[in-house]
């Protein structure tokens, strides 16, 4: 049981930085679906593309990112998403947060 109730809160913790992560990703450049996904992926966060499609759909429609079509040399067009002002402000914000929780936590672990 005890098994369960760890995976639990630990795929609950990764959902909740998901969005912030993604934030992170493209505030250094723009990118398309499977760029994010192998980014998200290298620093070990468990993403597959039907988590990750709903949530830049979401991210859009709150004004976080943007995004244009870009014809593939190797197949459809791509969509590529960059990050907006309105979302370069919220993480602005959400890096602050950060900063006080993992100092909080920190805390309590030293």
């Amino acid at each position: 049981m005890a098994d369960y109730t760890t995976d639990n809160i630990k795929s609950q913790m990764r959902k909740g930085l998901l969005e912030y992560c993604t934030l992170l990703c493209l505030s250094k450049g723009e990118a398309y679906t499977s760029e994010i996904l192998t980014i998200l992926q290298q620093a070990d966060l468990l993403v597959v593309e039907g988590t990750l499609y709903p949530l830049l759909s979401r991210m859009k429609t709150n004004g976080l990112l943007e995004y244009r079509w870009q014809e593939s040399p190797t197949g459809p067009p791509r969509k590529y998403y960059k990050i907006t002002a309105t979302g370069e402000e919220v993480l602005k914000e959400l890096n602050k947060e950060w900063g006080a929780i993992t100092a909080s936590v920190n805390k309590m672990c030293g």
